[in-house]
């Protein structure tokens, strides 16, 4: 495979869009970032540490409206748009609206995903499918609306949003985190493949954050089966556990990470990640010893 440059992958546009949104000849150090999912929780931290940071921002998602309101002095870096991860329409209409309005994408944020709960045996087939559409085929069909932007400019960054489940995986949860794994499995490959174009990807992999995800953002799988009930019970338990981490922390560090100049593969969020990540590593190091 050709070597790049990861200098590339982080070099940035030195224009400011003009008042008509379009670039202009003023010169201004930002990157332009999209993101998924930026009506609530870490895409809307997120959205506001960008632009606090000076930078510009897409901010999508289904209903727009939703996406919090900002400073006077930020809404020109700003565009609300509409886009539907699982309609390949809009996705499309999000890319073209933002390069016509800021004339590139720096970094793309694959955050927007749902959630799914319960034993495996009790989630059919459909439910999987359901979530498998948002969560896998909807950050596919991002991503490769956007590459060809990123391709043609030799820079970018791909932020995948995982899931410390996206590494370790666990009762309740095993339908979610596989498709997690499958994200994560898509990213491992297009570091390789995207080296070459100076453009790099990272994996976010947040523990439990401050957000309305599990309540609002998450599903119940449509079957219950009394043998699973210790696993309901976990599940309830880890529902009124501690109230995680901050939100804004998080969008800080994802913010930090695009300004490496060579930025990780992964990047696990909160303490209760790296621990999950941890215990997972030393199991698997320990099941490797025995082999030998």
């Amino acid at each position: 495979m050709r070597s790049s440059n990861p200098a590339r992958a982080h070099r940035r546009p030195t224009v400011m869009p003009e008042p008509d949104g379009r670039a202009g000849e003023k010169g201004w150090d930002m990157r332009i970032w999209l993101v998924t999912g930026a009506s609530r929780g870490l895409g809307a931290a997120l959205v506001a540490a960008v632009l606090a940071r000076g930078d510009a921002v897409v901010a999508t998602a289904r209903v727009p409206e939703r996406i919090a309101g900002v400073g006077p002095e930020h809404e020109e870096r700003l565009l609300r748009y509409r886009l539907d991860v699982t309609d390949p329409d809009t996705v499309r209409r999000a890319v073209a609206a933002a390069v016509e309005r800021f004339g590139r994408i720096d970094v793309l944020v694959n955050n927007a995903a749902s959630g799914l709960l319960g034993a495996v045996e009790e989630t059919s087939v459909d439910e999987a499918r359901t979530l498998f559409d948002t969560n896998v085929f909807g950050v596919l069909s991002v991503t490769n609306e956007v590459l060809p932007v990123m391709r043609a400019q030799r820079s970018g960054h791909v932020l995948m949003m995982s899931s410390m489940g996206g590494f370790a995986s666990g009762a309740g949860f095993g339908v979610y985190a596989a498709s997690k794994f499958a994200v994560e499995g898509l990213a491992e490959a297009l570091r390789e493949e995207l080296a070459p174009f100076g453009i790099a990807v990272t994996i976010a992999e947040p523990g439990v954050f401050q957000t309305d995800f599990a309540s609002v953002g998450s599903a119940q799988a449509g079957r219950s089966i009394d043998d699973y009930r210790q696993v309901e019970e976990t599940l309830a338990e880890y529902d009124d556990g501690e109230p995680g981490g901050d939100p804004a922390w998080a969008a800080t560090r994802l913010v930090a990470v695009v300004d490496r100049t060579n930025p990780p593969l992964r990047l696990p969020l909160g303490a209760d990640a790296v621990a999950r990540i941890s215990g997972k590593l030393t199991a698997v190091a320990a099941e490797l010893a025995d082999l030998t």
